[in-house]
């Protein structure tokens, strides 16, 4: 059978516009999205992506740490003090980071870092914008230009979701109770590999 190739050409032309009026139209629905049902797409993604694990401190129970429902991703509780940093080496040897009980803090060849106050408080998410929050998402920088953001944070991989999907998770942080917890900076450690002074924001 022969191919017209004018044919050709006008079904290829209307296979992609249709193709685009589809992706229109998502993102259409995606801009029409309703604040409920966006809080509902951000609590779906940052449970999926676990942000509890690091950025909620844990109660002990026999099934194991749970986040605290009341500081519920707060960030590493202020008044809680380090345990003792290993001496000499940064980590045993085999071991490329060591981590507090709750996981709020973690202590590796970067230093110590402290997850972050992730709630609406003015100690934590309270002074940025959805804009912050996708530019620090995508830079892997505080407010995306500041410091880096250190390990564990996966933020390359958060990253790559789409601003909508960021956008949703940031409006889902905004929509949690509000926790007084400043966070400390983080403590680099250098050249040697001792940790030195806190880093300023």
């Amino acid at each position: 059978m022969k191919v017209n190739p004018k044919c050709s050409r006008w079904n290829a032309m209307g296979a992609f516009a249709f193709m685009w009026s589809m992706v229109a139209c998502e993102a259409e629905k995606l801009q029409e999205m309703s604040p409920n049902s966006l809080v509902q797409r951000g609590e779906y993604l940052v449970n999926a992506t676990g942000c509890d694990d690091c950025h909620s401190p844990k109660v002990f129970t026999p099934q194991g740490p749970v986040p605290e429902a009341s500081r519920r991703l707060s960030g590493h509780p202020a008044d809680e003090p380090l345990p003792d940093l290993p001496q000499g080496l940064l980590t045993p040897e085999g071991w490329g980071a060591l981590t507090n009980n709750s996981l709020t803090a973690w202590y590796g060849p970067w230093g110590v870092s402290f997850a972050s106050n992730l709630t609406p408080h003015e100690t934590g998410l309270g002074p940025w914008t959805d804009t912050f929050f996708i530019q620090t998402m995508r830079t892997g920088k505080h407010l995306g230009v500041g410091r880096p953001l250190l390990p564990p944070m996966p933020w390359a991989h958060i990253g790559k979701f789409s601003d909508d999907d960021l956008r949703a998770m940031f409006a889902y942080l905004r929509s949690l109770p509000p926790v007084d917890n400043r966070v400390p900076q983080p403590i680099l450690a250098d050249a040697q590999g001792s940790t030195g002074e806190k880093a300023q924001r």
